[in-house]
């Protein structure tokens, strides 16, 4: 599991659109930070350190320690709003948590052991299906990835859940079955065209014309005798 980051967030009054602005305006973001059976508390946190955070991909299976007026909190962002034009965080939901928390979160796949597959080995083509896994865990415990073993693989196999590691405390959201994660396809065959009889076809277009030409070019001097 990653390390926790930082942020400092503070409190805020008033809501809706007019009250957004006003705090874009000043460099920070709306957000909220709700959950663990207690009353939300409205706050706002700075608009380039929440999308520095955002932009390297983590926030939402890293916790958060977030320090509202000196008040700390342990939190892990659920929800995000982005600019529809350039992509800027435009609200944040913080969902508090605990060791006891348990969440549905998205974790990146990891293939190892790609060098142990006789299909890839073959020439074989790993096509992806999920580059992430929904899996069940505890708040305080969430995977940084899940590594899935493609060993002894061969080409047209399937790479399930049940080939990936999983930390003890967690299982996949779906769970009704063994679901595909990869397959191993055979490599694509690349049709050639036959270049060289295309060159002997003009070849012999040409030879026949020059034939034509020259038996026209004739034609007159037997006609003048």
């Amino acid at each position: 599991m990653s390390k926790n980051y930082a942020m400092t967030a503070g409190k805020r009054e008033g809501t809706g659109k007019g009250t957004a602005r006003a705090l874009r305006r000043e460099g920070k973001i709306p957000a909220v930070i709700y959950g663990d059976n207690k009353a939300p508390i409205i706050v706002s946190v700075g608009a380039k350190d929440t999308n520095v955070e955002y932009n390297r991909g983590h926030m939402f299976t890293t916790l958060c320690d977030l320090d509202v007026d000196g008040e700390k909190h342990l939190v892990l962002a659920r929800d995000i709003q982005l600019h529809p034009v350039s992509d800027n965080v435009l609200h944040v939901d913080f969902l508090r948590v605990t060791a006891k928390t348990k969440i549905a979160v998205d974790v990146p796949v990891q293939f190892i052991n790609e060098e142990k597959s006789p299909g890839l080995e073959e020439k074989g083509v790993l096509n992806i299906v999920r580059y992430t896994v929904e899996l069940r865990c505890s708040a305080t415990s969430i995977p940084d990835l899940i590594e899935v073993n493609l060993e002894g693989k061969e080409q047209g196999d399937s790479v399930n859940i049940s080939d990936a590691e999983l930390p003890e405390g967690v299982t996949p959201v779906i769970d009704d079955r063994d679901f595909t994660i990869a397959t191993v396809m055979a490599p694509r065959k690349v049709e050639e065209e036959p270049v060289a009889d295309a060159e002997e076809g003009e070849e012999g277009a040409e030879g026949e014309e020059a034939a034509e030409g020259a038996e026209g070019e004739a034609a007159p001097a037997e006609g003048s005798e």
